[in-house]
């Protein structure tokens, strides 16, 4: 199945999971998850949460970030991929000073 996110409409979600700025989105969702091509602008963030139910992985596209991660911090650049197995922690941060582009997945 395609998932054609050029089509998309974008949606803002202020402060998200706590977080600083503004979270810009688009996203496909279904029963099994989500699947999400978002932005971050420089100083915005998704806040700390926890997957309680589900895992995700994050692929940076374009930009630089840091990611908070079960008491560490990991630093993400083009091509880095997180990974935030179910039960653990984390948050994404754009500490950079371009847009911070990324595709993830939550199942």
């Amino acid at each position: 199945m395609k998932i054609d996110f050029n089509s998309m409409e974008t949606k803002i979600l202020p402060n998200f999971k706590g977080g600083e700025g503004e979270f810009a989105v688009k996203m496909f969702t279904d029963s099994d998850g989500k699947i999400m091509r978002g932005t971050l602008s420089p100083g915005s963030s998704i806040g700390l949460h926890t997957h309680t139910s589900d895992a995700e992985i994050i692929y940076i596209l374009s930009g630089v970030g840091k990611c908070l991660f079960d008491g560490g911090e990991e630093t993400l650049s083009v091509g880095d991929c997180h990974y935030c197995p179910k039960g653990c922690e984390h948050s994404l941060i754009n500490n950079g000073v371009e847009n911070l582009e990324f595709f993830a997945v939550v199942r």
